[in-house]
């Protein structure tokens, strides 16, 4: 049988950070009002010279590097990203071009901030079905370049940064849906209905501009536990795990308090939920792959753990990935 493992994480983050105190001397807000609803204490924000493409190549040379396997070994780039560099061509192929990578193919995915996600699962399907062998997974964001900063309620939630991971399929023997390493279960959703409570009023074929981020951020709150709990039910489902019996909990890094209500109504303990929203703010499709490093480097996840991925992001989409590294 065939399965998507992964050999390795890398993550980039601009060299600016930006605290709440910070935002204070702007912004008619404080450190009191964002930490109490949101949990975030600060965000990275890139500079001019730093972009998607940049941040992604970044990234995903630190991916390399932790996998110790070579660039040219890549035949396959899939970039998740809501703020491209360009309208076209994609982002993945610019991040190619910045690795010396001249072979394969490379594409961006659109999911906003479930983007990593929905990602992870094109590859998993790409590579199971013998298209490629090793790829790239990359999350990278620059969502600063897209925020209203006189929106108080939006632009002290986002962050810019980038994400990624190595991943190739490796023949196994046949064994149960929940044993062995690798992707165990993936599970997508969307509902177009719900497009006016998280989108950009701008884009190429209607106004012909770029736009800024619009939110109902109540209606989104009351929304995320819900959906996000429907997809892990189902990745649980899929392969018999339960999710209280998961090594580590990799959530979307959107809101402290939605973080913890999903935890609290899937039964898992919030020491075994990777929290990383304080440091980074909402990097949209980089946060799983942001917080997934952090907690792979500092020693928190260890081979043979069972992670969960979730996200939830605009249009409505969300979605969950069982793996085991």
């Amino acid at each position: 049988m065939k399965r998507t493992v992964m050999l390795g994480v890398g993550t980039a983050l601009p060299k600016r950070v930006v605290t709440n105190a910070d935002l204070e001397k702007t912004v008619d807000t404080t450190d009191e009002w964002i930490v109490q609803r949101t949990g975030i204490r600060q965000r990275y924000i890139a500079d001019e010279t730093e972009t998607t493409a940049s941040l992604g190549a970044d990234a995903a040379r630190a991916a390399l590097e932790n996998a110790g396997v070579d660039a040219q070994s890549i035949d396959l780039i899939v970039v998740a990203t809501a703020t491209p560099d360009n309208t076209f061509p994609a982002t993945a192929v610019e991040i190619q071009k910045r690795l010396g990578i001249h072979h394969g193919y490379a594409f961006d995915v659109a999911a906003v901030c479930t983007g990593f996600i929905y990602a992870l699962a094109t590859v998993d399907a790409h590579l199971k079905a013998g298209l490629a062998k090793r790829a790239l997974v990359i999350g990278a964001e620059t969502f600063s370049r897209i925020l209203d900063w006189e929106d108080r309620t939006t632009c002290v939630l986002f962050g810019d940064g980038a994400g990624a991971i190595v991943v190739e399929t490796q023949e196994l023997e046949e064994m149960a849906p929940g044993e062995g390493p690798g992707v165990l279960a993936v599970s997508l959703r969307s509902d177009g209905t719900h497009k006016e409570k998280l989108y950009v009023d701008g884009g190429p074929s209607t106004t012909q501009t770029v736009g800024k981020l619009r939110m109902e951020g109540r209606e989104v709150f009351r929304h995320a536990v819900g959906m996000i709990t429907d997809v892990i039910k189902d990745v649980c489902g899929q392969t018999g795990i339960a999710a209280s019996e998961i090594d580590w909990l990799v959530p979307h890094q959107a809101n402290r308090r939605i973080i913890d209500a999903s935890a609290k109504k899937l039964g898992i303990d919030i020491k075994n939920v990777v929290v990383t929203v304080d440091k980074h703010g909402n990097t949209s499709a980089a946060s799983v792959p942001l917080a997934l490093d952090e907690a792979v480097r500092d020693g928190r996840v260890r081979p043979g753990d069972t992670l969960l991925l979730e996200a939830m992001g605009g249009g409505f989409t969300w979605g969950a990935i069982l793996l085991r590294v």
